[in-house]
């Protein structure tokens, strides 16, 4: 069984979205973070408006601390992003999104991009919305391999999604997508609003674990460890039973607070997983 140790924990801008990028890179380098996970939020990072200058003042900003790119998350669960969609101009335009975002990865050298797989209305069967899913992920996953890029699949909650919302239906979207460059993605939190653990994805995934979203919950919400009702001292026993060797990173949007001071909330997560990893080290 491998160790999982501090230096996996991926710093990143959720939360910070009421500050500037600068604000947020200074804070990670000085709380001893190297890499950073990107939420692709205007105007740290919007997509759309990332032009090369933009990207290449980024990558300055990140150099200058010593910080390197772990993962980009581009918004795409409150945003009009759906790769889904029945509207072909909502597909065609979030298609575009994710193209673009794959060579932002490539410009900013992140190893990763993080995409969910849309939703279907609410009222119409959902086959429909699932082949456009998987006729997506095979397009935006094709074009970021020729990059050099891999991707990672999320599931979501059942309220932000239709589609991929547990390890069964995230199987069967791997299935169908078939591509050997997507991988998985354990969000701890939309883990505990289906009933699952870090067993199950290890058992349906294996290797194919490539990024984590380590954060408390109460089980919906992203809170701050110890804020919610979340095992973290399970979750890490299993995580390193796993042989879980890639990023986890704090994604804090529960309490409304955190915008305010989310230095402090990033703290309060660094420190419960060290008193964490220290006794499962003992």
């Amino acid at each position: 069984m491998s160790k999982l140790g501090l230096d996996q924990v991926s710093g990143s801008n959720f939360a910070y979205q009421h500050h500037t990028l600068e604000r947020c890179l200074d804070d990670m380098a000085e709380l001893g973070r190297t890499k950073v996970e990107l939420w692709g939020i205007a105007p740290h990072l919007h997509i759309p408006q990332a032009d090369s200058a933009h990207l290449r003042e980024v990558k300055g900003q990140l150099l200058e601390r010593g910080l390197a790119v772990s993962c980009l998350t581009p918004e795409q669960v409150a945003y009009p992003v759906n790769i889904a969609s029945g509207e072909e101009w909502l597909r065609d335009q979030s298609l575009q999104f994710f193209l673009r975002a794959a060579e932002v990865c490539s410009e900013l050298e992140s190893p990763l991009l993080f995409l969910t797989a849309g939703r279907g209305y609410e009222d119409e069967p959902v086959e429909g919305a699932w082949v456009r899913s998987v006729e997506g992920l095979q397009t935006i996953t094709r074009r970021a391999a020729e990059l050099g890029v891999a991707c990672v699949l999320e599931p979501l909650q059942r309220v932000e999604s239709n589609l991929v919302t547990d390890v069964g239906s995230l199987r069967s979207m791997l299935d169908d997508v078939g591509s050997s460059t997507l991988g998985v993605v354990i969000d701890t939190v939309a883990l505990a609003a289906a009933g699952e653990s870090i067993s199950d994805y290890s058992k349906a995934f294996g290797e194919g674990i490539r990024h984590v979203h380590l954060v408390d919950g109460a089980p919906t919400g992203h809170l701050a460890w110890g804020d919610g009702f979340l095992d973290l001292d399970e979750i890490l026993r299993e995580l390193s039973q796993l042989d879980y060797s890639g990023a986890l990173t704090f994604e804090l949007f529960g309490d409304g607070s955190y915008a305010l001071n989310p230095r402090a909330a990033v703290t309060q997560c660094l420190d419960a997983v060290e008193v964490c990893l220290a006794q499962m080290a003992a």
